[in-house]
C-alpha cells in the first residue's frame, strides 16, 4: 500500500469476532490502515470455521481477514491486558464487540484505555448497544434483522417473516462503523481527543428501511409483506424466462413503466387512468404482472434483456455467483479481484466496493493464519524472544 492511501499511518486494533466488527476493520484496512487482528490463543475467530473450507482452510476468513496482521492474546489474563495496553499506546482505533461490561471487567474499559492513549477512537459494536435493558444480552445480526422491522416486511404476503441467507445486518453495521470511525478521526483532528462510538447492530439496518417509522407515526400505516412487489410502483417483480432463468423488472419512473407495457404488447394500459401514478399501477399489479410475465415466459433470458435494453426499459438478469464472474460489467469495474494467499496460492473475492481516482483501495492479501504475526507485532513493542516464549508457554499469547 502506497503512502497515497488515505488511511496510511492509521493503526487499527481489531478485537472483534465474527462479522460486523471484523468487516468494519477490513474496510479500514482496504484503504491503507495497519490493522492488527487480535484473537484468543486457543479460540480463533469463529469465522475461520464458518461455511465451506478448502483443505481445512476456512474461506470466509480469507475475505474477512484480508489486509490484517494476526496476533494471539488472552485479554482476560492480566499480562495479556497489559500487553494490549502497550499495543494501544500508539494506536488510532480500537474495534471491539464484546458483550457490554466485558472489557471493563478486564480493566480495559474506555476510561482506562484513554488514560493510556487519549487520542484513541474506540468503536464498540454490540447487539443492543452499551445502555438499556437489553444491553447485557448476546446479540447477532439475525436478531437485528428480526427486531429492526426487516423480517416483518420481507417475504410473501401469505408467508412467514423472512431472514436473509447472509449477514445483512452485520454488513450494514460494518459500513456504518467504518463511517463512524472516520467521523471520530475527523473529530479528533479538531479536538485532539479520541472518543467512544457506541454502535448497536439493531440500528443501522433500521436506518436502511426507509420511512416506516414516519409512516406509522403520521398515518398509523404498517408496511406489509409484499414479496417482490412494491406499494409504490408496478410492474416490479421477478419473471421467469422460457429457458428457466429469471429477470427482474423495475418501473419506478413513469416513462419506464410506459416503455415496458408497450414492449410487451399492452400499449392500451398507458391510457388507463390508474396507470398515471406509481400507486395506481401498484393497485393493478396482478394485471401488469400477467402482461409482463406472459411476454417474458415466451422468450429466453438473453432475448428478454436485449429487448428491454433496446426499448430503454429497466431490466436485470437474476444472477448467481457464476453469472457474476462471467459478466463484462463487473469485469470492467474490477468488482472481483484475485488476491495472493500463502495457503491457497490465489483466491478471488469482492474488491473494495468503490473506486477513488487518486487514492484507491487495495486488497493486498487474504486472511492470514491464526497468530501468524504475533512475534513480529509484540517483538516491535520490545519483547524479547525469551519473553515471547514464556508468554506462549503460559497461554497468554
Amino acid at each position: 500500500m502506497t503512502t497515497t492511501a488515505p488511511l496510511h499511518g492509521v493503526k487499527v486494533v481489531d478485537l472483534a469476532t465474527l462479522f460486523a466488527g471484523p468487516l468494519a476493520a477490513a474496510f479500514l484496512g482496504d484503504f491503507g490502515a495497519d490493522v492488527v487482528k487480535v484473537e484468543h490463543p486457543a479460540k480463533p475467530d469463529p469465522s475461520r470455521g464458518h461455511g465451506p473450507a478448502k483443505d481445512g482452510v476456512g474461506l470466509w476468513w480469507k475475505v474477512l481477514g484480508r489486509n490484517k496482521r494476526t496476533v494471539t492474546l488472552k485479554l482476560s489474563d492480566p499480562e495479556g491486558a497489559e500487553l494490549l495496553r502497550r499495543l494501544l499506546a500508539d494506536a488510532d482505533v480500537l474495534v471491539e464487540n464484546f458483550r457490554p461490561g466485558t472489557l471493563e471487567r478486564w480493566g480495559l474499559g474506555p476510561d482506562e484505555l484513554h488514560a493510556v492513549n487519549p487520542r484513541l477512537v474506540i468503536a464498540r459494536i454490540s447487539g443492543f448497544g452499551q445502555v438499556g435493558p437489553y444491553a447485557p444480552r448476546p446479540g447477532f445480526g439475525t436478531l437485528a434483522e428480526a427486531m429492526s422491522g426487516f423480517a416483518a416486511a420481507t417475504g410473501e404476503p401469505d408467508g412467514p417473516p423472512t431472514l436473509p441467507p447472509f449477514g445483512l445486518a452485520d454488513s450494514v453495521t460494518a459500513l456504518a462503523a467504518a463511517y463512524a470511525v472516520m467521523l471520530a478521526l475527523r473529530g479528533r483532528d479538531l479536538t485532539g481527543r479520541g472518543q467512544v462510538v457506541d454502535l448497536a447492530i439493531i440500528e443501522p439496518i433500521m436506518a436502511m428501511l426507509g420511512p416506516q417509522i414516519t409512516w406509522y407515526d403520521q398515518l398509523g400505516y404498517v408496511q406489509p409483506r409484499l414479496g417482490n412487489r412494491s406499494n409504490n410502483n408496478a410492474p416490479r417483480n421477478t419473471y421467469r424466462c422460457a429457458d428457466g432463468r429469471w429477470v427482474a423488472v423495475s418501473t419506478s419512473a413513469q416513462s419506464i413503466a410506459e416503455r415496458v407495457v408497450r414492449l410487451v404488447g399492452r400499449p392500451d394500459l398507458v391510457d388507463e387512468p390508474w396507470f398515471a401514478t406509481g400507486s395506481g399501477r401498484a393497485a393493478h399489479a396482478d394485471e401488469l404482472d400477467a402482461a409482463v410475465g406472459g411476454w417474458v415466459a415466451k422468450r429466453d433470458r438473453d432475448e428478454v434483456v436485449a429487448a428491454f435494453e433496446a426499448a430503454h426499459a429497466a431490466v436485470a438478469p437474476v444472477y448467481d455467483v457464476r453469472d457474476i464472474l462471467a459478466d463484462p460489467q463487473y469485469a470492467a469495474l474490477g468488482t472481483v479481484v484475485t488476491v495472493p494467499d500463502e495457503e491457497l496460492g490465489e483466491v478471488r473475492m469482492q474488491n473494495v466496493p468503490f473506486r477513488m481516482s487518486d487514492s484507491p483501495g487495495e486488497i493486498r492479501h487474504a486472511g492470514r493464519r491464526h497468530g501468524q504475526d504475533t512475534d513480529a507485532v509484540f517483538g516491535a513493542l520490545g519483547l524479547t524472544g525469551d519473553e515471547l516464549a514464556a508468554l506462549r508457554e503460559r497461554g497468554v499469547i
